[in-house]
């Protein structure tokens, strides 16, 4: 037995040892990250949470007809109001007297509304702006602003735009049904489709007038391929839809197709967990595939209503590579109409045009690449006569103009080591041009958009008739005002909160202030600005930029895990801009105790055509490699960010990354959440798979398959699929899963019952993605049972 002293000392001897040692074991559990109080921080930090802390100046202006005045909404933290500017007058003031109209609606309809809460989110002006129309629950309002009286109005007039100017935009009662059937531009007509054919009803009659006579099932007129959204929705595997149909000017003539399915194999969903029934539902439906050698198409036609004719078209069937289908647009002299045609392996793009009395057709504008082709802007102007064309021919993103009656190319327009962003607002009077562009401004981030005026004739090219509007180093976006002369400018950076300006078109000086975003709220919470960084790709010499959050209780003393959000697709970029990043998902991964980082590699677009080009054929390196030479420089500057422990989380294509990152470089990535992926390119829709990786289908398919690296899983990997997934199939990922399998790979998998391709945001799941980190990477258990939306009092966050 031992004496007292001697157990005291052996007591402290162990206590010694012990603490010495529990270092090791759990390097950062003693910092407290990923315990309850995280969460429900991290929480605070979900759109809900940031409602009231948040008043945000972004202004999305409505305008009024062809006026230079405009409506907007705000909501100031837990108060909405409607405010009218008129740009040439210079004021600004509320649209409306909000106590009245409040009291008034709820006179009308015997219910109580407040005038700090409204209950609609956007308005129409009526009758020279003496009235004003809304939707309450589905039903139409007008009200006089005179005296303020309400009453329903039978109006179809639509009434657009949400008018945000601040805050979260509060969910309004829903949109009405869309009606499937097409009213001429006379409104003396309606076009429908019944039975698989086309029809027009003679509204002031009723008398049906059947156009075709040869639909069938699966050779369908005016009918887009259908989504799995309206498939399930409508328990049917030919749901119906708004007609395709599109009237000419003078309502004599419209367009449409003939979608042709016959023979196209179908792809399977099943409904496991329908809400009303305990049996399971199948639902066969077609999803274009790479691999698939003959895909639906759809025929252009022309009906002639006034001789009772079909016209055909004189051009091969167009392909339908996803949901939906064609677009035609008429010319405003109901003579022709035109339409983009884009070949699979989108290195062939042609602007077509159709003459409609014989069907004939030509190609306006043709444009060809050795790789691919994603430029898109087109906008006709001068009476239709001449067209912008959007192109990288020279290595960047410009604009040309063309000739369109002779499809001769007139002049370059913009010009430069640069990339046009957008088409804002054509000047035909003076021949100017107002476009958005990024990468100009030496000395700034190649993605912040800014608004410029140049000459149509080519004369700017040079750079002397080209002139910045939008002077701020900050990320502009605009909207114009119908006649030219004004536009609303709201500028931010991820570390600049919004400011919404009026400006005059013509030197871009400043009209006025609109709105100026309030933080002072957010930041009393500890919260800190993203932290932009630029660094060197894998070659050492292209610059790429990305994102790192903090948590508001960063500690500079301690090691931090990494967690990399990844989407790296090339149809666009992906890193936030503007202060709206405040509200992305890696600021509320990092309050878990996490530093978290954003990054657009090599391969993804807007800047030069060979940045772009890298992810041809390449999807499945995606600018990982970027990725990680970009963590190990932020890492050497700040010591605090640990990539021994370096976790990575991606939905969509950012799923296959996140996977294909943690197979591919298991070295580096430990741990990877995997949410709706297209794991292989080859069972993913033919749009978005044949654009990047080409076709035919060849062996760089194969060899970029998640399915194909499944052995090489070291680290931690859970994968999550909806489903009723409409846009990546669910089979994807069980295929994953079978592949992992037969590699006796240990995984975790969660299929979300009832859930779409969008459910990245999903309260269950979100949670489920922070365990998953806080137990792989933090080494603590997550708390017990936490619940999004039942710990912090707020109502569950379904997106953010």
């Amino acid at each position: 037995m031992l004496h007292k002293p001697h157990r005291r000392q052996m007591i402290a001897w162990f206590l010694s040892v012990l603490f010495a040692l529990l270092p090791l074991a759990s390097p950062v559990a003693s910092f407290g990250q990923g315990a309850r109080e995280d969460y429900r921080r991290a929480e605070r930090f979900l759109a809900p949470g940031l409602r009231p802390l948040v008043f945000e100046g972004q202004v999305t202006p409505n305008w009024i007809e062809q006026s230079a005045r405009f409506w907007y909404r705000n909501d100031k933290f837990e108060t909405k109001e409607f405010i009218l500017v008129d740009a040439a007058q210079n004021t600004r003031g509320p649209a409306f007297d909000h106590e009245k109209l409040a009291a008034a609606l709820s006179r009308t309809t015997s219910k109580s509304y407040q005038a700090r809460a409204l209950p609609f989110d956007a308005i129409a002006f009526t009758e020279g702006s003496r009235a004003v129309e809304f939707e309450v629950e589905r039903a139409r309002w007008s009200c006089d602003l005179t005296a303020y009286q309400c009453k329903p109005s039978q109006s179809e007039r639509p009434i657009q735009g949400t008018g945000r100017g601040g805050g979260g935009g509060r969910g309004g009662p829903g949109a009405p049904t869309p009606r499937l059937d097409v009213p001429s531009p006379d409104g003396k007509y309606t076009a429908l489709v019944k039975d698989h054919n086309l029809y027009v009803r003679v509204v002031a009659t009723g008398e049906e007038i059947q156009l075709s006579r040869d639909g069938e099932h699966f050779y369908d007129y005016a009918t887009p391929l259908p989504s799995t959204i309206l498939i399930v929705q409508q328990a049917t595997e030919n749901p119906t839809q708004p007609a395709a149909v599109f009237w000419s000017p003078d309502s004599k003539k419209l367009a449409t197709y003939v979608l042709d399915q016959r023979g196209f194999p179908r792809l399977t969903m099943v409904q496991s967990a329908p809400p009303d029934d305990f049996r399971p539902r199948g639902f066969h439906y077609a999803y274009p595939l790479p691999v698939d050698g003959k895909l639906p198409t759809a025929k252009p036609v022309i009906f002639d209503l006034e001789q009772r004719k079909q016209i055909a078209v004189e051009t091969k069937p167009l392909n339908v590579l996803y949901y939906g289908g064609p677009n035609f647009t008429w010319f405003a002299d109901s003579q022709r109409f035109h339409y983009r045609e884009t070949e699979r392996g989108y290195k062939n793009v042609q602007f077509r045009e159709v003459e409609a009395a014989t069907g004939k057709t030509r190609a306006i504008i043709e444009e060809r690449a050795e790789t691919q082709i994603s430029s898109s802007m087109t906008r006709l102007i001068n009476n239709e006569s001449e067209a912008l064309w959007s192109s990288e021919r020279d290595g960047w993103q410009h604009l040309y103009l063309y000739d369109v009656k002779s499809g001769r190319l007139k002049n370059q327009i913009t010009k430069g080591e640069w990339v046009v962003r957008a088409i804002e607002s054509v000047d035909e009077q003076n021949r100017q041009l107002y476009f958005s562009a990024g990468g100009r401004e030496a000395g700034r981030d190649p993605y912040l958009r800014h608004l410029y005026r140049i000459n149509l004739d080519g004369s700017g090219l040079d750079g002397s008739g080209l002139k910045l509007l939008t002077p701020e180093d900050a990320d502009h976006t605009v909207s114009f005002s119908p006649d030219g002369k004004y536009f609303v400018d709201a500028y931010s950076r991820v570390d600049l909160p919004t400011v919404s300006v009026l400006r005059r078109a013509a030197d871009g000086s400043v009209v006025r202030e609109l709105e100026k975003t309030d933080v002072s709220k957010l930041l009393a919470t500890g919260w800190k600005f993203p932290e932009p960084f630029k660094a060197k790709a894998r070659d050492g010499k292209t610059d790429i930029y990305g994102l790192i959050w903090r948590p508001s209780n960063f500690d500079p003393a301690k090691k931090y895990p990494v967690i990399e959000q990844i989407y790296t697709g090339p149809q666009s970029s992906f890193v936030p801009k503007t202060f709206a990043a405040f509200r992305n998902q890696s600021q509320v991964i990092a309050e878990l105790g996490f530093i978290c980082v954003f990054i657009d590699g090599q391969g993804t677009w807007n800047r030069s055509q060979a940045f772009h080009d890298y992810s041809y054929h390449n999807l499945g390196d995606g600018g990982i490699d970027d990725h990680i030479a970009a963590m190990k420089q932020m890492a050497a500057r700040y010591p605090y960010m640990d990539l021994t422990r370096v976790g990575i989380w991606g939905h969509s294509a950012g799923g296959y990354d996140s996977t294909h990152a943690i197979l591919s470089h298991p070295e580096f990535y430990k741990v990877a959440v995997s949410s709706a992926g297209n794991h292989d390119h080859r069972m993913d829709k033919a749009t978005w798979n044949e654009h990047w990786m080409g076709t035919p289908v060849g062996e760089h398919y194969v060899q970029q398959s998640n399915y194909t690296l499944a052995p090489n899983l070291k680290g931690k990997l859970l994968l999550a699929h909806g489903d009723l997934d409409e846009n990546v199939p669910v089979a994807a990922t069980i295929k994953l899963a079978d592949a992992l399998i037969k590699a006796n790979k240990d995984f975790d998998l969660i299929i979300m019952p009832n859930r779409n391709h969008g459910f990245g945001n999903d309260p269950y799941f979100m949670r489920r993605r922070w365990d998953f980190f806080v137990k792989n990477l933090l080494g603590v258990n997550p708390p017990e049972g936490y619940q999004i939306g039942g710990e912090a009092g707020q109502r569950p966050a379904s997106s953010n």
